[in-house]
C-alpha cells in the first residue's frame, strides 16, 4: 500500500516545497482581498488566500500574512494591522479577479494598491481603510487579535478580524434580500496559478510579473475608459511591465497585414474588441500593440 503514496516529512523538506504542496492541496481556498491604512492613513490593498469565517457570535474572520518565504520579511499588511488595528476583507468575484492579481504585486510602501489596480475606493462606516468598490461584499473590521504562528520564513499570522458593518451590493440579492451564489461568482485559489470559479471551475491566472507592472493609472485614458474592456482585461494590461516601442508595433503590423484594414477605418470598439480577443488568448503584448497601433 506504500508504494501507492508519496510521503513526505516537513521537517527535511525545503519550505518553498513544503509550501507548494500545502497550497495545491488544500482548496479551494477563499480570498480576503484586504484593505488597511499605516499610521498616517497611507492606503495598502493586498489579497490573502490564508482566510475563512470562524464565528458568528461574535462574527469573527481569521486571515494570515505569512512571512516571505525569500527572505522573512513581512508584509505591509501586517504591518498596517499591528499600527491601526483596523482593516477591510472585501470578497472577490470573477470580475475582479485580474486586477486582484495585480494589487498582489509587491509595489513598494507608500503605493496605493486602488490605484494601480483600478479599483474605487469607498469610504468605510467604522473604520478608516477604504472598501472596494467592484467587490460585492465587503467587511468592515477591527482586529481584536494577532497570534504570530513562528519567526522563520513561511510563518503565518493569524488576524482576529472581528466584523462591525458588512456591506453588500443588491445586485447579488434575490428577491428575499439572501446571497446569490451565481450572481456572486466568486473565485478562490488553488495551487500555482490556478483558481476556482465557484460557478464554473478551474482556470488560470498568470502569477504578476516579479518585476512590477506599469498599473492600470498608466494606461492611456482612452483604453482605460473603453466600453469594451472591462477591469479584468485593464488588469491584465496593467500588469504588463512596459509599452510597446514603435519599432516593435511597426514589426507587429509587418507580421500582421490583415489587421491593417481595421486600423484604417479607425473603429474604436472593433480595435478594443480585437485587443479583448488577444488577451482571452493571454497574448497581453499582442493586445497592447494593437491597442497602441490605433494611436500611430
Amino acid at each position: 500500500m506504500s508504494d501507492s503514496y508519496l510521503t513526505l516529512l516537513p521537517e527535511k523538506m525545503e519550505t518553498r516545497d513544503l509550501h507548494g504542496y500545502l497550497l495545491g492541496a488544500v482548496g479551494p481556498r477563499p480570498i480576503a482581498f484586504a484593505s488597511t491604512v499605516d499610521g498616517v492613513g497611507n492606503p495598502n490593498l493586498a489579497p490573502f488566500s490564508f482566510f475563512n469565517v470562524f464565528s458568528a457570535n461574535p462574527p469573527i474572520l481569521i486571515f494570515s500574512p505569512a512571512r516571505r518565504v525569500r527572505d522573512n520579511t513581512v508584509k505591509h499588511t501586517l504591518e498596517n494591522v499591528l499600527e491601526t488595528l483596523e482593516v477591510v476583507i472585501n470578497v472577490v468575484s470573477h470580475a475582479m479577479v485580474q486586477q486582484m492579481s495585480l494589487a498582489s504585486t509587491e509595489y513598494d510602501r507608500g503605493v496605493n494598491e486602488f490605484v494601480k489596480a483600478g479599483f474605487t475606493m469607498l469610504p468605510s462606516e467604522v473604520v478608516k481603510p477604504c472598501r472596494v468598490g467592484e467587490s460585492p461584499v465587503q467587511f468592515e473590521c477591527e482586529v481584536t487579535k494577532v497570534e504570530p504562528l513562528g519567526e522563520a520564513g513561511g510563518a503565518g499570522n493569524l488576524i482576529f478580524s472581528k466584523v462591525v458593518r458588512i456591506h453588500i451590493s443588491k445586485a447579488v440579492l434575490t428577491e428575499n434580500h439572501a446571497l446569490d451564489p451565481v450572481k456572486l461568482d466568486l473565485v478562490a485559489r488553488m495551487g500555482g496559478n490556478w483558481y476556482s470559479r465557484s460557478i464554473q471551475g478551474l482556470f488560470e491566472v498568470p502569477k504578476p510579473l516579479t518585476a512590477q507592472g506599469m498599473g492600470v493609472d498608466l494606461i492611456p485614458e482612452a483604453i482605460r475608459n473603453s466600453p469594451v474592456l472591462t477591469g479584468n482585461d485593464l488588469g491584465m494590461l496593467g500588469n504588463f511591465q512596459r509599452l510597446p516601442t514603435q519599432e516593435e508595433i511597426a514589426e507587429f503590423l509587418e507580421a500582421h497585414p490583415e489587421f491593417q484594414t481595421l486600423l484604417n477605418a479607425s473603429d474604436e470598439r472593433r480595435i478594443h474588441a480585437q485587443a479583448k480577443a488577444f488577451l482571452h488568448q493571454n497574448d497581453v503584448e499582442a493586445a497592447w500593440k494593437i491597442l497602441l497601433a490605433e494611436k500611430a
